[in-house]
């Protein structure tokens, strides 16, 4: 049976700050993030099954993504672990929605984490192919399994 890759994409707004990065980034700002997640697998080969022909339920997947993805960063606020106590203090009582990562929140650290994360979720014998993380109209960063 052929392997075949399907495609889910998705919305979310979440803001970071780079920490002591040399430009505008160090400022905390917002993007409008693209999420791209390709799965493969072998389509169902049950040809009186409901799902004959498929390797993942689209719906499967949106459940998937939106609980372990962007129900998490959907309207948060992102940051670096380095950043100071003191200062994740202050951003904690304006933000409701604040996450501290061990790692700067740049698209590719963030295809990277959210690649861990989606893997520990499929079923077996579907597997992530790749994972797009648009942070504008033109700029997006990439993680392939095959690179992995």
């Amino acid at each position: 049976m052929p392997k075949i890759r399907v495609t889910k994409r998705f919305h979310f707004e979440m803001a970071h700050t780079l920490y002591e990065y040399d430009g505008l980034c160090r400022n905390i700002h917002g993007h409008s993030y693209i999420l791209e997640v390709t799965l493969i697998g072998e389509p169902l080969n049950k040809p009186k099954h409901p799902k004959d022909g498929m390797v993942m339920d689209f719906g499967l997947i949106k459940e998937l993504v939106k609980t372990q993805i962007v129900s998490r960063f959907d309207h948060a606020l992102i940051v670096n672990s380095l950043i100071p106590e003191k200062q994740q203090e202050l951003l904690k009582q304006t933000n409701e929605r604040f996450l501290v990562v061990d790692f700067q929140p740049t698209s590719e650290n963030m295809v990277i984490y959210i690649a861990e994360i989606i893997q520990q979720h499929l079923p077996s014998g579907v597997n992530l192919f790749s994972v797009r993380l648009y942070e504008t109209a033109t700029s997006f960063a990439e993680w392939f399994a095959s690179d992995n």
